[in-house]
């Protein structure tokens, strides 16, 4: 990083600019340049090497649009202005792929994409009166963390709420009065979009305890905060799980943890799942958990730039969908076992036959290496875990818990369609090629919580009755429809890996290449 040199403007203008040339920026580039500094809107000093590197990569037309619309912004709240000037020139990127500006050119107006903000005055007047800060960056503007003389750890799980459909132009002069009547406010993160200037639509509140979170759910979930505008707010629960995808499938859980802490902090555990036809390999793909969201944040972050190869291979990294636990009342409903670590040995008839020891089975239906036994009664669905979880059956530990009643699918569908949007962006960001020895784009989510294994939450289950119904691939549309119809993912000429397996194993909803299809599991 350059040092910033103290000298008469003059001479510093000068010294500035030969450092420039010297940095490889076109001259022009470094003539903008200038001007911003004698702006005092940032300094030599403030750029680093990334943001240097990033600007001598864009045709100079560009460069200078950027440096325009970056001379425009209201810096006021921003810390680091090297990462915030990164970003705007990320956004002019997103803009180009969407056809809105051109990279080779841009027009007299083409700089100015950024909506006109808050109401400054009003934020002043919040941030003297609590004596917080604002920091603001192109993807969001976070106020607070932690507030003034504040002792002690940040607050815990239940302390943070997630609000949902805010209106676009609404910013922190109008939502921090209205949350502040729940509870002491910790921290607020407003999701913006780059592209417009505006937010997202969602934001997070975190409060200093779990009464304030509460409050602001019984107070302001569907409150009006426009005409015709209702909020939508609930308690959060932090993601800390990465689903990396297209790693060796001959690497086990400690190689795994060793290669990823290498390039990220509070790795505090991996989850892998066995092939089911060899124990042990994985199934190319895996779960990192952090001891917080911040260090997911910021692992996802670094493992997603496309530099990054564990074992030489381009991996897919992205946020393992968190699943809803289902209520106690239902779950005290199900009569449904889920039962793990199968071989092809154990047939359904085997199985059946076990687990009628406890009581009548209705059905039993395996899928690859794990299965879902039905009973009629649920006293005897307990009977069965308690009399054979931990116990040995064709040489192998059954894992036996309740499966989980299947979520709602619309939401479900949604979420996966959303993985392969954000898969195929960060592709697209790459370059548009995806690995030469990719195998696979999983999808779907994996729980957050943990049950009597220590593993991950109870699986779903179908319980639709009869087999052969139009459930009969788990709330899924036929693997082979899917592998034929080439336009089920976005960029619909994408290359041909083969067949797309429906896999549900240990609450992970997943889609991976397989040599075979899978069965109904009904």
């Amino acid at each position: 990083m350059a040092s910033k040199l103290d000298m008469p403007s003059s001479s510093k203008a000068s010294s500035d600019l030969q450092s420039l040339v010297e940095l490889g920026l076109d001259m022009r580039v470094a003539d903008q340049l200038i001007e911003i500094f004698k702006s005092d809107k940032l300094t030599l000093g403030d750029l680093d090497d990334r943001a240097i590197d990033a600007i001598k990569e864009f045709p100079v037309d560009c460069a200078l649009a950027v440096l325009k619309q970056f001379m425009e912004s209201n810096l006021e709240h921003v810390s680091n202005k090297s990462a915030f000037l990164c970003g705007v020139m990320k956004t002019y990127r997103q803009k180009a792929r969407s056809g809105l500006v051109s990279l080779a050119s841009t027009s007299s107006n083409g700089s100015r994409f950024l909506a006109r903000g808050p109401d400054e005055e009003k934020i002043d007047v919040i941030l003297k009166r609590t004596g917080f800060c604002l920091d603001v960056t192109t993807g969001q503007r976070k106020y607070g963390g932690p507030p003034p003389n504040w002792e002690g750890p940040p607050p815990g799980p239940g302390c943070e709420v997630f609000v949902g459909k805010i209106p676009k132009d609404m910013y922190e002069d109008e939502i921090i009065p209205l949350f502040e009547q729940c509870g002491s406010i910790w921290d607020l993160r407003l999701m913006m979009d780059p592209l417009t200037g505006m937010n997202r639509g969602y934001a997070f509140v975190t409060f200093t305890g779990r009464d304030g979170a509460q409050e602001a759910v019984r107070k302001l979930d569907e409150y009006e905060v426009k005409p015709g505008k209702t909020l939508k707010v609930n308690v959060s629960i932090p993601n800390l799980k990465l689903f990396v995808g297209n790693i060796p499938k001959s690497k086990g859980k400690q190689e795994i943890k060793e290669e990823f802490s290498k390039y990220t902090t509070g790795l505090s555990d991996v989850i892998i799942y066995s092939a089911p036809d060899d124990k042990r390999k994985n199934r190319g793909f895996c779960f990192l958990e952090y001891d917080s969201h911040k260090s997911a944040s910021v692992a996802k972050r670094r493992l997603s730039t496309g530099r990054f190869k564990a074992w030489n291979c381009d991996i897919i990294v992205d946020w393992a969908d968190p699943q809803e636990e289902p209520d106690t009342e239902t779950m005290s409903k199900v009569k449904v076992l889920y039962v793990r670590n199968l071989t092809q040995d154990i047939t359904e008839e085997k199985l059946k036959q076990a687990f009628e020891v406890y009581g009548v089975v209705e059905r039993a239906k395996k899928i690859k290496d794990y299965a879902f036994v039905h009973f009629d009664e649920r006293d005897n669905a307990i009977k069965a875990i308690n009399g054979l979880n931990g116990k040995t059956l064709e040489n192998v530990v059954l894992e036996v818990s309740l499966a989980k009643p299947p979520s709602d699918r619309k939401k479900k569908e949604e979420m996966l369609r959303a993985r392969e949007r954000r898969v195929m962006q960060m592709f697209m960001q790459r370059g548009g090629f995806f690995p030469s020895n990719f195998g696979s784009v999983p999808r779907g989510r994996v729980d957050g919580g943990s049950d009597m294994r220590g593993l991950l939450s109870r699986p779903e289950y179908e319980d639709s009755g009869a087999e052969g119904g139009s459930s009969g691939q788990g709330g899924k549309s036929n693997p082979v429809s899917r592998q034929q119809d080439q336009s089920f993912r976005p960029g619909a000429s994408r290359p041909h890996f083969g067949p797309w397996t429906s896999v549900y194993n240990s609450s992970t909803e997943v889609w991976y290449r397989d040599d075979s299809f899978g069965a109904s599991w009904n």
